[in-house]
């Protein structure tokens, strides 16, 4: 017998779509004037909710921008591994990967360096926090997978250099001074620094 979802109740509808105005306006603000200049009252007042709502969703600005932003890095990983699963080149499949996620940061580059400092330094009890995490450790894995596939290198010795790719590529997007390079020059220095890591 098919298993069909039951249709959502009427309290879990309204919190659907409490979230939803939220992210959209937290979105639309962001993107506008970018995360440093907007306050969580503009956020409330374009959802049209209170602020005591708000903070049951996200209690701080950075967890609304985790909000915002982890859909955008999910679906950028998603496409790195697409494109990467048709390349055999070890580097290449990798870059493949770092590609579009350097592009979802730099789509504005201080909203971009803002979540990964709340990343780092925000609290891993959060969920919006945590799924960003989560997103960290797929994007890890999936660069294992590359590095360990053909036995290029043994599974522990895989998940260890992606975590340093993975260090090189999060550091290098939040640094001060790349902020001003564009998305070319910072794939290319991070290309640069991930080919003394790979096995030739």
């Amino acid at each position: 017998m098919p298993v069909t979802s039951r249709p959502l109740g009427r309290r879990e509808r309204n919190k659907q779509e409490k979230l939803d105005r939220i992210t959209a306006a937290a979105t639309e603000l962001f993107a506008e004037h970018g995360v440093e200049d907007v306050t969580t009252q503009q956020i409330a007042d374009k959802a049209d909710i209170g602020t005591g709502t708000l903070f049951l969703y996200a209690k701080s600005k950075g967890e609304l921008l985790l909000l915002v932003q982890n859909a955008h890095y999910a679906e950028a990983l998603q496409q790195g591994r697409a494109n990467a699963a048709a390349i055999e080149d070890a580097l290449d499949a990798v870059m493949a990967i770092v590609r579009p996620i350097v592009e979802c940061n730099r789509t504005q580059i201080d909203n971009g360096r803002f979540y990964l400092r709340e990343m780092v330094f925000g609290d891993p009890t959060e969920p919006h926090h945590s799924e960003a995490l989560t997103i960290v450790a797929r994007t890890e894995e999936a660069i294992a997978a590359i590095l360990a596939r053909d036995q290029m290198a043994d599974a522990g010795a895989a998940a260890t250099t992606a975590r340093i790719v993975s260090a090189i590529m999060f550091v290098s997007m939040a640094a001060s001074v790349n902020a001003g390079l564009d998305i070319e020059a910072l794939v290319q220095d991070i290309k640069t620094q991930i080919t003394l890591l790979m096995p030739r």
